[in-house]
């Protein structure tokens, strides 16, 4: 029986020398060999997590698999068998992480991307998560990174980190408004599926301390589709939440597909790309706020920091707490709801570290972390305050001014319910 690699690894090869795999009905016996090819040309069909076999647990173990996930998506089917609940199923990949016997795996796709950037008579954009620096080749920076995916047939590849610059300013701008009281607080709404997940499903009742923001993601493929309506949106980073994410029913529209940075990596292996010797393709338009978004503590900081730009005479500054790792979140917001409330600006990131610590990185969290944070130091902006390029974005979108980011809008805004 063909494993779920090797049939990947045939699958991508023929994608690369077919420059693109034509959608046709399988014609395989095996019906888990049926099911992987689907889950492979269709990722859409499935959850963000999938099972490649039978499960081979005992019943007992089955019901603690079951009843180990945070969200409530893994069930027993009819068989008796693991099976998750694409509705519910948040993406964060603990289960794959605890099944003992390797029967789940991340949805992957790179068949459809392929698929897109071959024969889509479309522009397709890639769209680079700010974890990005140094993940695929030590000394790559944005510049040649651009290159190699231009050379792999994307249009272009845009940093996500602008747009983190717009929903920090959009952030800040409601923090100024609404936390006027020493007993007032918000809840970041930037970044974390994870943490927005965890919030919804979980403590819904701190939803009103939550900004209708969508994240720097979604802001990012709806932007490009504004100004490039035609445009296939392809959002590349270390998560598999952002999968998730991406099939929210009220933000379907922005992003296409997702693509972890090992899905990526693969891309670049196949079609024997190196980044490190390509040229340098210059487009850096990200201030070092919207840079450091990937690492714990980023949100924050960046937050605090554009407050105190926005408004310096502030008597209620920015006090913020952090959490990483799904625990961790889920106990600070318990403490928010028990009343030990310390703070007035709460951040929580799914993975231990943030972003750079994501299930799908290519390199250690603590190089990420340092990495992020060096290339947050190069840009020559400080804040979105001070960076000229989210002005002139934000009034090719529509925004006369920066104020109106607390107007309900089609790009920036989501009502979490």
């Amino acid at each position: 029986m063909t494993s779920f690699q090797e049939l990947y690894e045939r699958l991508v090869k023929a994608s690369f020398e077919e420059k693109g795999l034509d959608e046709h009905p399988s014609t395989r016996k095996d019906p888990w060999e049926q099911h992987q090819v689907d889950c492979l040309m269709h990722p859409e069909r499935h959850a963000p997590v999938i099972r490649i076999g039978d499960c081979v647990c005992t019943e007992q173990e089955k019901k603690i698999c079951a009843g180990q996930c945070q969200f409530m998506a893994l069930f027993q089917d009819s068989k008796g068998d693991i099976s998750i609940d694409p509705e519910r199923c948040a993406g964060c990949g603990d289960c794959i992480e605890q099944c003992r016997a390797k029967k789940l795996t991340e949805s992957k796709d790179i068949l459809p991307v392929l698929h897109a950037v071959y024969r889509a008579d479309a522009p397709v954009y890639a769209m680079i998560a700010p974890a990005f620096v140094n993940q695929f080749t030590s000394g790559v920076g944005s510049s040649r990174l651009r290159s190699a995916f231009k050379h792999l047939g994307f249009t272009e590849m845009v940093e996500v980190a602008l747009f983190a610059d717009i929903l920090t300013l959009k952030e800040a701008l409601e923090f100024d408004k609404n936390i006027i009281h020493e007993e007032d607080f918000q809840l970041t709404s930037c970044c974390c599926p994870l943490w927005i997940a965890m919030i919804r499903k979980v403590y819904h009742v701190l939803i009103p301390h939550v900004p209708g923001s969508v994240s720097p993601m979604v802001a990012c493929g709806r932007a490009i589709k504004a100004l490039h309506p035609k445009a296939i949106t392809v959002f590349i980073g270390p998560c598999i939440a952002k999968k998730a994410e991406a099939r929210e029913k009220d933000i379907a529209d922005a992003v296409d597909f997702v693509l972890t940075f090992q899905e990526a990596q693969d891309m670049f292996r196949f079609a024997r790309i190196d980044p490190a010797a390509l040229p340098e393709d210059e487009w850096d338009h990200s201030s070092r706020s919207g840079r450091i978004y990937a690492a714990t503590g980023g949100v924050s900081e960046a937050v605090q920091q554009t407050v105190e730009r926005l408004n310096p005479n502030r008597t209620i500054t920015v006090h913020t707490e952090q959490a990483d790792g799904v625990p961790a979140c889920k106990a600070m917001l318990s403490d928010i709801l028990n009343g030990k409330i310390t703070k007035n600006f709460y951040e929580g990131m799914g993975c231990v570290g943030g972003c750079v610590g994501g299930p799908k990185v290519l390199i250690p969290m603590e190089e990420g972390r340092e990495n992020v944070y060096s290339y947050g130091a190069e840009a020559i902006y400080p804040t979105p305050i001070d960076n000229p390029f989210v002005i002139e974005l934000l009034h090719q979108l529509g925004f006369d001014t920066v104020e109106q980011l607390l107007e309900e809008s089609d790009i920036f805004t989501r009502k979490f319910e």
